[in-house]
């Protein structure tokens, strides 16, 4: 059986969908925090158990008779290095077979303070003695969404990532890639893959594609890390993701994001989807 965690999320939903065509409903755990969100994925009869990173008794029985686990990040910034140490202490206990994890690009050398878990996580996951994976997953281009959808309206995008060229792919690319890993018959034990896509771009050239898509004028404006997050904290982000953005882009712009060695499109077996598609599925809507 093949488990994948955070299964509701955006990336784990494309996981599982990329599994079921090739793996039998059957063979495919979801491990969600609330079974109701599953109903569709049990509906296809994907086999829905609950699992909470927050409760490690939920853990043992989720992966009970699991072979390959997929570990997705947690999404809160700050807990994530407890919550994956409990779901690896966890997966060792239940002698799940391979944990694939879905870590960031160039971890162990990253200067970007996102970084700082997942190196955490890499180092449980050896220490555990489990066998693992390491997917260190670049830049969602997704991630410019609410930046690319407002764009038009306000004739521009704004950062500090400079002139740093951002390798970024799309969920559903790095979640085919996650899914080959898991299928694999090959053994993927001890891997470590730096997934980033195949074209990079500036942010004044992702400014550039909103403005010939949409017809009207859109720039970029960088800004000085510290400016660009008061600047999200006014549009309503919290002060601490606001300041892990910030810093994020301002690592970019020193080529943190930037990757060409195309194991993302090897895995995958296509090129990675082009920025433009990303930007054009957006500006639909």
């Amino acid at each position: 059986m093949i488990a994948v965690t955070g299964a509701t999320g955006q990336l784990g939903r494309l996981v599982i969908e990329a599994l079921l065509r090739t793996e039998a409903p059957g063979s495919v755990a979801a491990l969600v925090r609330s079974t109701d969100k599953a109903a569709d994925l049990s509906a296809l009869g994907v086999v829905v158990r609950s699992a909470d990173y927050d409760k490690p008794e939920t853990l043992g029985p989720a992966l009970e008779g699991v072979d390959r686990l997929l570990l997705i990040s947690s999404s809160e910034v700050g807990k994530r290095a407890e919550q994956h140490k409990a779901v690896i202490a966890a997966a060792k206990a239940a002698g799940v077979g391979l944990v694939a994890y879905t870590s960031i690009l160039r971890a162990d050398t990253s200067p970007m303070a996102l970084a700082e878990e997942h190196n955490q996580t890499e180092a449980a996951l050896a220490s555990a003695g489990v066998r693992h994976v390491v997917l260190r997953n670049g830049w969602y281009t997704e991630n410019y969404a609410g930046g690319i959808s407002a764009a038009p309206e306000h004739g521009a995008m704004i950062g500090s990532a400079g002139e740093g060229r951002i390798a970024a792919a799309s969920r559903r690319d790095y979640a085919e890639a996650a899914a080959a890993v898991l299928v694999s018959a090959e053994d993927q034990a001890g891997k470590v893959y730096e997934l980033a896509g195949d074209d990079a771009f500036t942010m004044a050239e992702l400014a550039a594609e909103v403005a010939r898509q949409s017809g009207k004028p859109v720039v970029y404006n960088d800004l000085p890390e510290a400016a660009y997050k008061e600047a999200l904290v006014g549009m309503g982000l919290p002060d601490g993701l606001a300041a892990i953005l910030a810093d994020s882009d301002a690592k970019a712009a020193e080529g943190a994001l930037f990757d060409d060695g195309r194991a993302l499109s090897a895995l995958i077996g296509r090129p990675t989807t082009p920025v433009a598609k990303i930007v054009a599925d957006i500006l639909r809507g």
